[in-house]
């Protein structure tokens, strides 16, 4: 049976997020929200937990989920390289509504599915939400819905799609602020990619990284490092990233029938 804690309560709300912890620490499913829409999540270095995610769901290892963070230094660990604008983009807009593609750091220890060694990161703009990320660590998060169903904007409507047996902890942050989905960024190509229009516009992007960044297109990747490594190290093109699949890419940022984290 599920545990629902009503985080306007300042009690409830403590109460709840250790709750959550706990369960995130067993490997169990917890909602919460975030600044797009609710999430489901779990521990993110745990292989049967984020089975159990997706199964949870209805997806399969092809659509691997983001990982969310509670602090930049989170993010730092995951990612093997940040390209040449990463550093940048997350000090202006994170925590908010954008989801970087980078190269995963290679030594670690986890399963989110198929992601071709990438790893979608983001640090949501929620008070409840970085205080159990901080708590911790990274979860594998994807929007708290049946694949295919609408996304959760009240944790009531996360409650009718899920149940109560699968999901240990609901945490109840009110109704979401947005129904935008988050922007994704690809950060593995020397030109930053858009993979999905969202919450932030192009030009807001490219306020930040000049005119170096562009729409998704299909073909060969160039390096993100630059020439002159070391001798005889020639870098053949990379595969094209697994996106974080949490919406649905048919109508970016709006995805009215899909998911939105």
């Amino acid at each position: 049976m599920s545990r629902i804690y009503d985080c306007a309560d300042e009690t409830a709300r403590k109460d709840g997020i250790a709750d959550a912890a706990s369960a995130v620490r067993r490997g169990d499913l917890v909602v919460l929200p975030t600044d797009t829409v609710y999430g489901i999540g779990t521990d993110a270095f745990s292989p049967t937990a984020v089975a159990r995610l997706l199964a949870t769901k209805g997806r399969g290892r092809e659509m691997p989920p983001p990982v969310l963070v509670g602090s930049m230094r989170a993010a730092n660990a995951l990612v093997d390289d940040l390209g040449n604008h990463g550093r940048d983009l997350m000090e202006e807009f994170w925590p908010g509504p954008l989801t970087l593609v980078c190269t995963a750091t290679p030594s670690l220890s986890w399963d989110l599915g198929d992601t071709k060694g990438t790893v979608g990161v983001r640090m949501p703009m929620d008070p409840v939400a970085l205080d159990l990320l901080k708590e911790v660590g990274p979860m594998a998060v994807s929007s708290a819905n049946k694949s295919g169903q609408p996304s959760a904007t009240r944790v009531e409507e996360a409650i009718e799609q899920l149940g109560d047996e699968d999901v240990a902890v609901y945490l109840d942050g009110g109704e979401t602020e947005s129904r935008v989905s988050s922007t994704i960024v690809d950060l593995t190509y020397a030109v930053p990619r858009v993979l999905r229009a969202g919450a932030i516009s192009i030009e807001q992007l490219r306020a930040v990284c000049g005119t170096v960044i562009g729409e998704l297109r299909k073909g060969p990747r160039k390096p993100v490092r630059p020439e002159g490594g070391e001798a005889g190290d020639a870098q053949a093109p990379a595969p094209e990233p697994q996106t974080p699949r949490d919406e649905d890419e048919s109508a970016p940022g709006t995805a009215p029938d899909g998911d939105k984290n």
